[in-house]
């Protein structure tokens, strides 16, 4: 009996040893990740604002995990492309999404056929910024304001044109947004990007547009165009003395650009949970802060959830808009 019992207290004691054994190796192989480089997909082409941020944000956020940042440039589609090569990527970790208001807001209502769900496809990680667009029209234009840009076109009903980087652009959809809540008629001319849109501006063969902070502050400051208002929820740090379109003429009017990352749907929480972290950590850095500035954008940070309350608020938004301004795409 006595060796029974021995034998019962020798096994006890050595399963409770393998439990501990257990404890202590499964989280020391959860701190492990990550042990390969981390790729960033950009949905749109080198060189743009989305790749920018990239390459702000990836140099430290290699720092802070110990590991190589690789940014990949995988324009088309209206980032579409991108962002469905990430949905359809190993869920492991090393691959995310620098999202957008297109890939995660405005596409499901452009694209008849899209060849991701921005919400079933993929995990939130972590907001990473934010930036205002800015009304603007040319110099010669008899409106100095918001009010008497709305007052005009009011005047002209369907005389009146405005520019955007391609139809169902951020910024198309933000002037629709504006006419809709302004009450006026224009006619939509679309090009192909912010470079056409702005030079036919300033000729005066389109009336107003809504363009980036960081690309209208230089035409602005040399004369040739005029910036009427800014369309974000508060005024941009960048030009304080500059208005919102919502505090002079249009309360609750808003049309932001914004950046966020993503991860393919089933990503491990736990990694997650690191690279929001380490990403808050990076946009706290006084050198991020100081970058973003230049550029007229904010930091934004925060947790994987306030970011799908804003793919959600955003698809709401735009789908709404779509469907009251019976707007159709070539798409």
């Amino acid at each position: 009996m006595k060796m029974v019992r021995s034998i019962q207290r020798v096994l006890h004691v050595a399963g409770a040893a393998s439990l501990l054994a257990i404890g202590v190796v499964l989280p020391a192989q959860a701190q492990t990740y990550p042990n390969q480089p981390v790729k960033i997909v950009v949905p749109f082409a080198a060189g743009g604002g989305v790749d920018v941020v990239a390459r702000i944000v990836g140099p430290k956020l290699s720092e802070v995990l110990g590991q190589p940042i690789i940014i990949e440039n995988r324009g088309g589609a209206g980032a579409s492309l991108g962002a469905a090569a990430v949905a359809s990527a190993p869920p492991d970790g090393y691959t995310f999404l620098l999202g957008t208001g297109s890939t995660h807001g405005t596409n499901s209502s452009v694209y008849k056929k899209l060849s991701y769900d921005p919400v079933r496809d993929f995990v939130p990680v972590v907001q990473v910024t934010t930036s205002p667009l800015v009304l603007v029209v040319p110099p010669n234009l008899p409106a100095k304001s918001v009010e008497e840009l709305i007052a005009l076109g009011r005047s002209k009903p369907g005389e009146l044109s405005f520019a955007s980087y391609g139809t169902g652009s951020i910024n198309h959809l933000g002037a629709e947004l504006f006419n809709s809540m302004a009450k006026i008629q224009a006619n939509h001319i679309p090009y192909r990007g912010a470079a056409p849109a702005l030079t036919d501006l300033m000729a005066g063969r389109v009336q107003y547009t809504f363009d980036g902070v960081a690309t209208s502050l230089g035409y602005a400051r040399a004369g040739s165009i005029r910036i009427l208002g800014v369309a974000g929820p508060k005024r941009s740090p960048v030009i304080p003395d500059m208005p919102t379109i919502t505090e002079k003429a249009l309360p609750g009017f808003e049309t932001v650009v914004w950046f966020g990352l993503f991860a393919p749907a089933k990503t491990p929480p736990a990694a997650v949970e690191l690279i929001n972290r380490k990403v808050n950590e990076v946009l706290a850095m006084p050198s991020i802060k100081e970058s973003f500035a230049r550029l007229g954008i904010e930091g934004v940070g925060g947790t994987p959830d306030a970011l799908a309350a804003r793919v959600r608020a955003e698809m709401e938004k735009w789908a709404k808009l779509v469907r009251e301004r019976n707007l159709r795409f070539d798409q």
